[in-house]
């Protein structure tokens, strides 16, 4: 009868790992078409600069590069950190996933600060089709890296608490999955807006 029970638990357990599962990449879906509409607006909009500078003349490439070096990097050590989930190993979850989190944070604080720096120049969202184009694009990456922050913040508190429990391997991959996406995304507007635009 234990047995049954067992049985029964582990089909259920299943059942709810796998629309869990399938609700995130049906939620992922949805942000590819989120960021192919804003990339597809960028494109439109790149050359309505309003008699204002293009993005070549307004970034500073080698800080835009050092973000991405910082994010790639969170990507790996992001890596590291669930193959210690799959150890079972509590300390070097936290530390790995620590340090992704401190190099997400470092990412965020560098692209703050070059919105502050283009605002404080008087290129503001508000001055051209292209900067609102702009802005809108990098800002929507940088609000998921925020809520990626967010989540690791929750997962690992949960963590130092209670320990692995049965949900954790799910819960923490998915948040990998996630940042691993948000790294690819950069890629993307690293390569179609900054690199094509300083040319």
């Amino acid at each position: 009868m234990s047995e049954l029970l067992a049985t029964t638990t582990d089909v259920a357990e299943q059942r709810k790992d796998s629309k869990t599962i399938f609700g995130f990449w049906v939620y992922i879906m949805t942000d590819c078409i989120l960021f192919a509409s804003l990339f597809a607006t960028y494109a439109v909009l790149q050359n309505n600069t309003f008699g204002g500078q293009s993005l070549g003349e307004l970034i500073d490439l080698p800080s835009i590069l050092a973000e991405t070096l910082i994010l790639l990097t969170s990507s790996f050590t992001c890596g590291l950190a669930i193959l210690a989930v799959r150890r079972g190993d509590k300390m070097g979850t936290i530390i790995w996933f620590g340090l992704t989190f401190a190099l997400g944070l470092s990412f965020l604080v560098l692209e703050l600060s070059e919105f502050a720096r283009l605002v404080a120049e008087g290129n503001s969202w508000r001055r051209s089709g292209f900067l609102s184009s702009f802005f809108t694009l990098v800002s929507t990456h940088g609000l998921h890296i925020t809520a990626g922050l967010l989540w690791m913040i929750v997962l690992l508190v949960r963590l130092a608490k209670q320990g692995f429990v049965s949900s954790s391997l799910r819960q923490f991959t998915l948040l990998s999955v996630f940042w691993h996406f948000l790294d690819i995304v950069w890629i993307f507007i690293f390569t179609i807006v900054y690199l094509m635009g300083a040319i």
